[in-house]
Order: C-alpha cells, then sequence, then structure tokens
C-alpha cells in the first residue's frame, strides 16, 4: 500500500513540477510574475511527448530603462525521461518564435527562442537547471536558471505538499545581477503556487495548472 502511495504521490510532483507540458490531451497554464518579469503561456500536449502553445513575455532592465515585449508560438518535446523507482528525471527542449517589441527600437523584430532544460525529482527533492536563448537582429537576451528544493514532509496524493525552493537567474543585456529568490511552493497533484522575495527585495508569484 506505501508503494502505491509513493508511486502516486511522484506521478504527481513530476505533472506539477517537472516539465513545461503535462500528460498527454492535458492543457498546462504556467505564470511567473515579477516588477521585472512577467511571463504567462499556454500549452496543449498532442502527444506524451510533444505539445504546442502560446505565451508572452514581458522583460525589464534592473535600471528601468529598457523595456521588452514577447508573444511567442511554442513547441515542447520530451527529450528523455528516466524512471527511477522513486525518482525521475526529465529532458527537454522548448523552442519558440514570435514579435519582440522594445522601448529603444521602433516597429518589432522576429525573436527566436530555442532552449533546453532538465530535472530530477522524488517526492522529497527537486532539482532543474534551464537555459534558453533569446535572439533577434542585434539583441542577446540569453537566459539561465538553477532550481533546487525540498519538501518539508510526506503526504497522501490528494493532499497538498508545501516545499521549500531556491532559485538563481541571470538574463544577458538586461540585468548585471544574479536574482537568487527563496520561494514557499505549495504542490498538488494538478497545480503549484510559489510565494517568494529575491535579492532585490521584490516580489515573487509564480503558478501552474493542469486542465
Amino acid at each position: 500500500m506505501k508503494h502505491w502511495l509513493i508511486t502516486l504521490a511522484l506521478a504527481a510532483a513530476a505533472s506539477a513540477q517537472a516539465g513545461p507540458m503535462g500528460f498527454k490531451d492535458s492543457t498546462m497554464a504556467m505564470g511567473d510574475f515579477s516588477p521585472n518579469w512577467r511571463e504567462a503561456w499556454v500549452n496543449h500536449a498532442l502527444t506524451p511527448r510533444d505539445a504546442l502553445g502560446a505565451g508572452g513575455l514581458f522583460m525589464r532592465s534592473d535600471d528601468h530603462r529598457l523595456t521588452r515585449e514577447f508573444a511567442e508560438l511554442t513547441y515542447t518535446r520530451l527529450l528523455k525521461r528516466i524512471n527511477g523507482e522513486h525518482s525521475q528525471a526529465n529532458f527537454w527542449f522548448v523552442g519558440g518564435a514570435g514579435e519582440l517589441r522594445g522601448n529603444d527600437f521602433a516597429g518589432s523584430k522576429t525573436m527566436l527562442a530555442p532552449g533546453v532544460s532538465a530535472d530530477y525529482e522524488t517526492t522529497r527533492f527537486y532539482a532543474s537547471g534551464s537555459l534558453r536563448l533569446y535572439r533577434a537582429p542585434g539583441i542577446n537576451h540569453d537566459f539561465a536558471s538553477v532550481r533546487t528544493g525540498f519538501s518539508f514532509y510526506e503526504v497522501d496524493y490528494d493532499e497538498i505538499q508545501p516545499w521549500f525552493i531556491l532559485e538563481a537567474r541571470r538574463m544577458r543585456g538586461l540585468s548585471e545581477k544574479t536574482e537568487i529568490t527563496p520561494m514557499l511552493r505549495f504542490i498538488h497533484n494538478r497545480y503549484f503556487v510559489e510565494l517568494g522575495v529575491n535579492n532585490m527585495k521584490q516580489g515573487r508569484f509564480n503558478f501552474m495548472y493542469i486542465f
């Protein structure tokens, strides 16, 4: 019975933590909001490994002089999944393309945004890393982040589980600092929410929901 509960809990953790897409035929919505970074997108899983979606991203430099608005269509691919007895590792490709607007140039530019990420999780531990290249003519805003965290205690499949998450991220061309954010995460089998304050004393709110 305990092994069955662990398996279900791990499946819940995987669906709500691991990746940029849900299970086949599901729709996933995600958001990441802070003063200098506001992102929201949605995608639909066409297969267990492929999803198509759309999103919008607002970026602002630390000194508030530069702003970027990026509207993109996305393709997500699960490249590899490794299942252990009580763990799971995933390797992802996320590609995006769309229109970029900024306050330092006229009109719009076509931006391409390919990226890769990897994650590992159990019901008590989580770690991930991602790299995404935001490129347009004359613009390079490559983005990198790493995360790690742990749950405070085990829960059953239908219960909410609290986690502590620590993230470090940086974007080229808009910030000279590495943003570090400790967050509390509350996770269920189809959603999570995260609340934190970064090292620049800015609030952060994230969410994910699988329909």
